[in-house]
């Protein structure tokens, strides 16, 4: 088992004349590259012309005794809401001779493995290298998943600490990232439900490879369970900043509707006052004392009275 970081063509050419399995992990190729390539190993021209334009939905395409499997792979970022692109390609060329996967310079799992892989000892088969490449693919999305459970939590506290605008738009931005991850998983989990047995039937791969493969459905599955999740969470987030902006203008309408309250007997003092005027001063309103006593005083009896009415029915304060 040999794993190459380039194209050799004289030393693929000796490894496939040797029946050995190898391993090349193309990183950012040219297309002029990609095209070299496919011909030197006789890919199916539509495989090339894939591979070139990149853009393609997670899918499986069999050409004679290889095939064409193309996956996406996350990417994490913080904060994950601000991620403009989740989402790194990766096409893998699967044959019973070799594995060769094209991916961009952003996802470095794969490189991270390959020396992981290169320092290891012990011997592995052929459906280990590929089992071990797709899962590290489909195991790219975990990290943010991690990330996006302690946002969501995070954003949970925010808004109900009193959450503005950067709430609301924090909580659409994870709206469209779990979008985003749910639209590439989905087509993956599918693939590896109907077509799994597609890759295992490759010439070279060992009767058993479906063992690995099913633990990379399983995980699909679990990733895009938590996707789910995730997504109920954020649209409690919605509903939770609608609430707490209900609850504010609630009680700044019961403050509005309190003062408009307390100044209606107010209202109704000076306007009897003032419309008897000449009168009041005449016969009730006749000395410093009484315009104190009746006209003020009445005013300020009138308030008290109804800031203790409604304090003794709890509408002055908080609701905890």
């Amino acid at each position: 088992m040999r794993i190459l970081d380039t194209f050799d063509e004289e030393l693929i050419a000796q490894l496939r004349a040797q029946d050995e399995f190898f391993w090349l992990d193309l990183i950012a190729p040219s297309a002029e590259e990609i095209q070299r390539i496919g011909t030197a190993l006789g890919w199916h021209p539509l495989s090339i012309e894939d591979t070139q334009r990149m853009g393609q939905r997670p899918k499986l395409d069999v050409y004679g005794d290889g095939a064409l499997l193309v996956l996406q792979a996350a990417i994490a970022a913080h904060p994950e809401d601000e991620n403009d692109h989740p989402l790194e390609e990766v096409h893998c060329h699967l044959t019973g001779d070799y594995v060769i996967t094209v991916h961009g310079g952003r996802f470095t799992d794969l490189s991270q493995v390959r020396t992981l892989l290169q320092n290891s000892t012990s011997p592995k088969t052929e459906r280990y290298y590929v089992y071990k490449i797709i899962d590290v693919i489909v195991d790219s999305y975990f990290p943010v998943l991690s990330d996006l459970d302690e946002e969501i939590n995070a954003l949970e506290d925010a808004i109900v600490a009193g959450g503005g605008r950067k709430e609301l738009q924090q909580t659409f931005g994870l709206k469209r990232l779990l979008l985003t991850l749910r639209r590439a998983v989905v087509p993956m989990r599918d693939l590896f439900a109907r077509q799994v047995e597609v890759i295992t039937d490759l010439a070279g791969l060992e009767a058993d490879s479906h063992d690995y493969f099913r633990d990379i459905y399983d995980h699909l599955i679990r990733i895009t369970d938590e996707l789910d999740g995730y997504h109920d969470m954020v649209a409690g987030c919605t509903d939770l900043y609608l609430s707490m902006v209900a609850n504010r203008q609630g009680e700044t309408s019961k403050q509005l509707a309190i003062i408009a309250s307390i100044f209606l007997p107010l209202s109704f003092l000076t306007g009897f006052f003032g419309m008897n005027f000449d009168w009041s001063i005449a016969h009730v309103l006749s000395g410093p004392w009484s315009f104190f006593l009746l006209g003020i005083g009445s005013m300020v009896i009138s308030g008290a009275i109804m800031w203790w009415w409604f304090r003794r029915k709890g509408w002055t304060g908080n609701d905890e």
